[in-house]
């Protein structure tokens, strides 16, 4: 065969192939042609402090009266509802009083003592409203002689609450209630040190009153013999094409290491079990034990067991620990993914944020985790972002009493952050 005759084959099946692309790209429907040609890689490239949202948050928490309020939590999501105030969601929360430094220590930190004997109060959650004006008025939480926690402790376990929606009552109705995915877990020792997992459900609040109106099972994990398979779901959430889009993890006893699960759900129906489908990898199945990885820990992949999701115009980010970082455990350092739909492809990691610590907060045993955007409160272009503190160690040093000897060490911070190029 002549090399011209080569050359000639060869154009002919480029031109083939590019006109079969064309074709196939006239094929999808306007608005997923516009969406892929509009979607661009996008990371984490500038940050700063947050000061006054961290602020206010430390005004509240070292106010001495009551005794029932929050002084401290993690697990932070939150909600904006429709009369302008914003829910603070949190799960483990100290309560309690805070006094003026020094603490007994003779640090210059403010410090937690118990009124009610014992240890302070640590309650497995606990909802904080915020007013129109951003500033934090009281906390919600269960009745009783000694407060409880809002959601209830189930038998055997405890609740965390994740992502929160406002949706109406009933599809179509004008009557709007809260609906909050809440982590049901059980106490374990070992690896489960944390609890196990045992499902995914949703509680109902009323609206105004935020009365606590029932919880229901939506994706049940009891069944699945090994907790490390277990799969929660809640951690993030984003409405997009008349459907929710709930992003979950699965818990491993290697810490932190995770994969990200995806679920999506018609708008309005979160509390609805039977409306629930999960991604198999190719198509969106009935059951959750048909789901399939969305991005897959290993190597520098992978997410913490909490993070978080946002779009960027038609980008979709995930921000979350950089589990495949220097930091100790991967519990120091954020990154980021990004994909053109909410079941990838992933690309990442990209981009790298290490948030700082309050005063006191050794690097060593001081933990940086739990990332959660709050995009109620965006501003001029830049991502509110929250992340948690906790402290680790050393070791034979009880946790609570680092904790409560600085206050400062168990509440959420803040950050501001803009999203630039990605560079994978």
């Amino acid at each position: 065969m002549s090399r011209t005759t080569t050359v000639r084959r060869a154009t002919v099946a480029l031109f083939a192939l590019a006109l079969l692309a064309t074709v196939a790209a006239s094929a999808l429907p306007g608005a997923a042609r516009q969406r892929d040609a509009a979607c661009v890689g996008r990371s984490l490239t500038s940050w700063s402090p947050d000061a006054a949202r961290t602020g206010e948050f430390a005004r509240y928490g070292d106010h001495d009266t009551p005794a029932d309020d929050w002084t401290g939590g993690d697990g932070t999501h939150s909600l904006r509802l429709p009369d302008g105030r914003t829910l603070w969601f949190f799960s483990d929360t100290y309560l309690d009083r805070v006094h003026p430094p020094p603490n007994p220590r003779g640090e210059p930190y403010s410090w937690r003592t118990a009124d009610h004997g014992g240890t302070p109060f640590l309650r497995h959650n606990s909802v904080v409203v915020m007013d129109r004006s951003g500033h934090l008025e009281r906390t919600l939480t269960g009745g009783g002689a000694a407060p409880g926690p809002f959601f209830p402790d189930p038998r055997g376990g405890w609740r965390w609450p994740v992502h929160a929606s406002v949706e109406p009552r009933t599809p179509g109705s004008a009557d709007k209630v809260v609906r909050v995915l809440l982590w049901n877990r059980a106490p374990g020792t070992g690896p489960w040190v944390f609890g196990q997992p045992r499902g995914t459900e949703v509680a109902t609040l009323s609206l105004p009153g935020l009365r606590l109106e029932g919880i229901k099972e939506t994706v049940g994990q009891s069944a699945v013999a090994d907790p490390a398979e277990r799969v929660l779901y809640g951690t993030a959430a984003v409405r997009d094409g008349g459907w929710t889009y709930v992003f979950g993890g699965d818990d491993p006893p290697s810490v932190p290491g995770s994969s990200a699960y995806l679920a999506r759900v018609p708008d309005g129906r979160l509390a609805d079990r039977a409306a629930w489908r999960f991604w198999d990898g190719a198509h969106w199945a009935r059951g959750p034990g048909s789901a399939k990885p969305v991005l897959r820990d290993g190597g520098r992949r992978g997410v913490g067991s909490s993070f978080t999701v946002v779009r960027d115009g038609a980008t979709w980010v995930l921000v979350t620990m950089d589990t495949g970082g220097s930091g100790a455990a991967g519990l120091s350092d954020l990154t980021s993914y990004w994909a053109c739909s909410p079941h990838g492809p992933w690309h990442g990691p990209n981009g790298r944020i290490a948030p700082p610590r309050p005063p006191g907060a050794d690097p060593r045993y001081t933990a940086v985790y739990n990332p959660q955007a709050h995009p109620e409160f965006n501003a001029s272009g830049r991502l509110l972002l929250s992340y948690d503190i906790n402290w680790l160690g050393p070791p034979g040093e009880a946790p609570d009493s680092r904790l409560n000897d600085n206050v400062g060490l168990y509440r959420p911070r803040f950050l501001r952050v803009r999203l630039g190029p990605a560079d994978r």
